[in-house]
């Protein structure tokens, strides 16, 4: 469609050719186009004699069967309080989805780090690093795929067709404790016997009666059956330690130890080799939000308060009644059918009793205290000039001194930089620059949290000494780390299958309330994240198939005849 507007000004001019006194610079072209916006000021003061913005969102709205607010972080609400966008929108079944950026008291800790940071010159991912298993299988693959937001290596066919579970081949180097490389030979053999008995855990899904408890204590039982304890076995029993550290980073655990045996093998493994966005991971969630109308996403709206099961009524509009009445810290008010909450299992741990009104039923509340939430930190290291050689993708740090069946160190504060796993070279460097991105998980990866960025700089610079046997070694010029733990949206990482719970836990945080599913009013409070998709927990992918397991819950509702009009009407 071509709209004919009869104007003055149709055709305005700038750049630096067009500033007299100053062409052929940059400010010269900035002053031309603020020359021209002035230009244009008072015609746009003044009724416009165009469609405007609002009123093509208005004749959108007319058509639309249904609303849907998405909130997350800043822009003005489509609704919210505005009587002029109700009454274009008429009575309309209305969702409001809130994203984990909503859901904190911006009072309690500082806000969290967002998704990517500029680092040197490209983006250091603070959050989801990989695609894991990017496949026809992975719907975050695929919208990537269809986007273009992935390098040409991710796109060849057999990269895809990579076993489901294998781990990424990256040319890698293997540094001890003693400041030497360790032999490839005796670690790789370490490392596929570890990953030939962690496969073997998921013999016991469905056991009613499991070896152990959890998949630590199955794993050290083995280890310490079939592996003799000699000396000569050291470096073998260190690499097993190494291997249960980089499973608790996987994980997002403390220690394997707290992670369920009988549901572990639950988890499903998709094919291909792990891959990442060359422009970040905000890259496909940018490109996902240009699909919307301008002005659906809300940012920085901390909610104080959930209530459902209620019948609330807009100041302007006391026929319309309402379930659910999402209450915000800044005193701003929304009334909805349907609400999906993504805010992670860490948030419910902490806040679910006061969060929800009336308290979440006891079923729901049980899952949540039993399901595992952890966190996994990342330590980006940028240098001056690389120490490592151009094919190695991967540094990889082993305590010599450590054992698999050996007591960790309860002193934090002396040995928390052992938790780490080692370092992967973010690539390319002509897009990254010469950074390390360090791996730590549990509680060690808690007190780092608390540490200031020098007292970590100097630690990792020590560790890399150490590991390289390079007493001089320059130390990196800066450091940037997460804190997901101190995060208050987010309180850790992701989830796990804790001992004592279950998959069918998941299944339980994932049921929509009222559970009565002859309630007149259902599918008040929706619960989607990755905590609440089972046989993908911890992952991208889970997330977003969860959310769009609750829009299809939605869709038989949105697409009928609006239930509750047609009550009221006949009351």
């Amino acid at each position: 469609m071509v709209y004919m507007v009869q104007a003055p000004l149709q055709l305005l001019f700038a750049g630096e050719a067009t500033y007299r006194v100053f062409y052929s610079t940059t400010h010269g072209a900035l002053l031309s186009g603020w020359r021209d916006a002035e230009r244009l000021n008072p015609l746009l003061q003044a009724p416009f004699p165009r469609l405007s913005r609002l009123r093509k969102m208005r004749l959108a709205l007319r058509r639309a069967d249904c609303l849907v607010e998405v909130h997350d972080r800043s822009h003005i609400p489509l609704s919210g309080r505005n009587p002029a966008l109700q009454e274009a929108l008429g009575i309309r079944p209305h969702v409001l989805v809130l994203n984990k950026m909503d859901l904190a008291d911006p009072r309690r800790q500082p806000p969290p780090l967002p998704p990517s940071l500029p680092a040197a010159s490209g983006l250091a991912e603070m959050g989801a690093h990989w695609i894991h298993g990017p496949s026809p299988e992975n719907p975050v693959f695929c919208l990537a795929s269809r986007y273009s937001l992935l390098g040409p290596e991710a796109a060849r066919e057999e990269n895809q067709q990579v076993e489901a579970g294998s781990r990424s081949p990256m040319p890698s180097i293997t540094y001890g404790s003693s400041g030497k490389v360790l032999s490839p030979k005796a670690v790789r053999e370490a490392r596929d016997f570890f990953y030939v008995l962690l496969a073997s855990t998921r013999s016991f899904q469905a056991s009613k009666k499991p070896p152990c408890p959890s998949v630590g204590q199955y794993l050290q039982a083995e280890i310490a059956r079939t592996v003799p304890q000699e000396d000569a076995r050291q470096l073998q029993m260190a690499m097993f330690a190494t291997c249960l550290k980089l499973e608790c980073c996987i994980s997002g655990t403390h220690s394997m130890d707290l992670v369920a045996l009988e549901p572990f093998g639950e988890y499903v493994s998709l094919p291909g080799l792990d891959c990442t966005f060359p422009r970040g991971y905000s890259s496909l969630t940018e490109r996902l939000l240009s699909d919307l109308p301008e002005g659906t996403v809300l940012l920085n709206k901390a909610v104080r308060t959930i209530r459902w099961q209620g019948s609330f009524r807009e100041q302007w509009d006391d026929a319309r009644v309402f379930p659910v009445r999402v209450e915000c810290e800044d005193g701003d008010v929304f009334l909805a059918d349907h609400v999906i909450v993504t805010v992670p299992l860490g948030f419910l741990k902490e806040h679910h009793q006061e969060f929800f009104q009336p308290p979440l039923p006891e079923r729901k509340a049980q899952a949540i205290r039993h399901l595992g939430f952890g966190t996994t930190n990342k330590i980006f290291l940028e240098f001056e000039q690389p120490f490592w050689e151009p094919q190695q993708q991967l540094l990889e740090v082993v305590w010599e001194d450590e054992s698999a069946l050996g007591e960790p160190s309860p002193d934090l504060k002396a040995t928390w930089f052992k938790k780490l796993i080692g370092f992967v070279v973010l690539q390319p460097p002509e897009q990254h620059g010469h950074v390390l991105c360090g791996f730590i998980a549990g509680k060690e990866a808690e007190y780092m949290e608390t540490l200031s960025d020098a007292e970590v700089l100097r630690a990792m610079t020590r560790v890399l000494r150490t590991m390289t046997g390079n007493p001089s070694l320059p130390a990196p010029r800066s450091v940037l780390r997460s804190r997901w733990h101190s995060a208050p949206y987010t309180r850790g990482s992701y989830s796990y299958v804790a001992v004592g719970s279950s998959g069918e836990d998941i299944d339980v945080l994932a049921q929509p309330l009222p559970e009565d599913p002859r309630d007149p009013r259902p599918l008040q409070l929706l619960f989607a994240a990755e905590a609440t998709y089972r046989v993908f927990y911890s992952t991208t992918h889970g997330a977003l198939l969860s959310g769009w397991r609750e829009a299809e819950r939605l869709n038989p509702l949105l697409q009928a005849p609006f239930p509750r009009l047609s009550r009221e009407a006949a009351e």
